[in-house]
């Protein structure tokens, strides 16, 4: 069994369809079905369903298919930690990371980083709290960034770097809009802008409301920030964000207001898989992030 027949065999399970594998493979389709016949054969087992021109995979070519992507990732990442063994100040990063810390933690970090190892690059993953920890545990990303920090992930390894206060946004038109703090159960009237159902953010808000006492009435969504702020703005309903997301500035027609009453704080963190060792760019990378959040804590 060769890398080469899996790499093979993935592409045809993916597509369906050995010509189209082999366009984009940029090899010859006779070689393709070589290499799967004889694959099978090895294996003593039909791996496909021939059905015309296409094929699909059978039961056991499932089983299979789920395999091969490990051994294979197996293989893409061990080459990859030995060409950075041998540089170790070269490599790739992949990292994930929530809208919520896009703005201002991302770019930060990114630019010190770079500033001090100016060879290393990043393919930078954005998605929701669960895309970004089944990600990490699939190593499909390095590591990821993520806000609160998970507790109850077997398979996670996290590191805390800050944590940070939750705070409303109001229209400025809002009848609370000269308040200094405000109890969450003054709001319990107004309409949210929230991320849709099953965003960490979403959970925080409905979370915090049902600690003070009652269920928000949600009458708007937005799948980013700037969505988010812009209704608010608009005055079309008032929304809880995390402190980070204020870091540049309060968006015009808007006030921030500090929540006393329930505390809400949520933790911000550095993920990677439990005893998967990083590859030195990976590692140099991680490291760096928690001594660049430790000096930034002590200095504020």
């Amino acid at each position: 069994m060769e890398l080469r027949q899996l790499h093979y065999f993935m592409e045809v399970a993916e597509r369906e369809h050995v010509s189209e594998a082999a366009v984009h493979l940029h090899v010859a389709q006779s070689a393709i079905s070589t290499q799967i016949a004889n694959l099978e054969a090895e294996l003593g087992v039909a791996l496909f369903d021939r059905e015309g021109r296409n094929i699909k995979l059978t039961n056991i070519g499932r089983i299979f298919l789920s395999h091969a992507e490990m051994v294979v990732k197996a293989a893409d990442n061990a080459k990859k930690q030995i060409d950075e063994y041998l540089d170790p100040e070269r490599g790739t990063i992949k990292i994930g990371f929530p809208t919520s810390l896009s703005n201002h933690l991302l770019p930060n970090v990114i630019s010190a980083f770079k500033g001090q190892y100016p060879n290393i690059s990043f393919q930078l993953r954005q998605g929701s709290y669960k895309f970004l920890i089944d990600s990490v545990k699939k190593s499909d990303i390095d590591v990821a960034f993520l806000g609160p920090v998970p507790k109850n992930e077997p398979d996670i390894e996290s590191s805390i770097l800050f944590a940070e206060s939750i705070s409303a946004l109001i229209p400025l038109s809002h009848p609370l809009a000269k308040s200094e703090k405000l109890h969450l159960s003054e709001l319990k009237e107004d309409d949210f802008v929230s991320f849709p159902h099953g965003f960490i953010l979403e959970k925080i808000l409905v979370d915090a409301c049902r600690q003070a006492g009652f269920a928000p009435k949600i009458s708007s969504e937005g799948e980013d920030l700037d969505a988010i702020k812009g209704l608010v703005a608009a005055s079309i309903g008032v929304t809880l964000l995390p402190e980070s997301t204020f870091q540049e500035s309060t968006p015009r027609m808007t006030v921030k207001i500090p929540i006393n009453s329930p505390q809400i704080r949520r933790t911000v963190g550095v993920i990677k898989k439990k005893n998967k060792e990083l590859a030195p760019s990976e590692k140099v990378f991680y490291d760096f992030v928690k001594e660049f959040f430790s000096r930034l804590n002590q200095f504020q």
